[in-house]
């Protein structure tokens, strides 16, 4: 299948709804669980180049975010959720630019 650069978002209704309004493809789910089901099954379409998770679902499935972060397509990230930032994707971004750079230049 063609890479189409479509943007997935996944998270609780009341954060993902927004996204609509840009065109993107949006899945509201309930808990981890059916995040992690969707975001496995979106990740293996090939169709989006970025799938964006909200915070706390992607706090509960740090594994299955990293794994897919080794592989160069699709950008799977983390954003705020409607409630507001817990810090997660602060902290992956510090420590991806670390990895990336091999200092911390974000915080110092």
């Amino acid at each position: 299948m063609e890479k189409t650069g479509k943007i997935a978002v996944i998270g609780d209704s009341e954060s993902v709804t927004a996204f609509l309004a840009i065109g993107a493809s949006v899945h509201s789910v309930t808990d981890e669980y059916q995040a992690a089901d969707v975001l496995r099954k979106l990740a293996k379409t090939d169709e989006y180049a970025v799938i964006l998770v909200t915070e706390n679902y992607a706090a509960k499935m740090e594994a299955l975010m990293q794994k897919l972060k080794e592989q160069p397509y699709p950008a799977v990230l983390s954003i705020p959720g409607a409630t507001g930032s817990n810090g997660f994707g602060l902290a992956g971004l510090k420590k991806d630019v670390e990895k990336a750079v091999g200092v911390d230049i974000l915080f110092g």
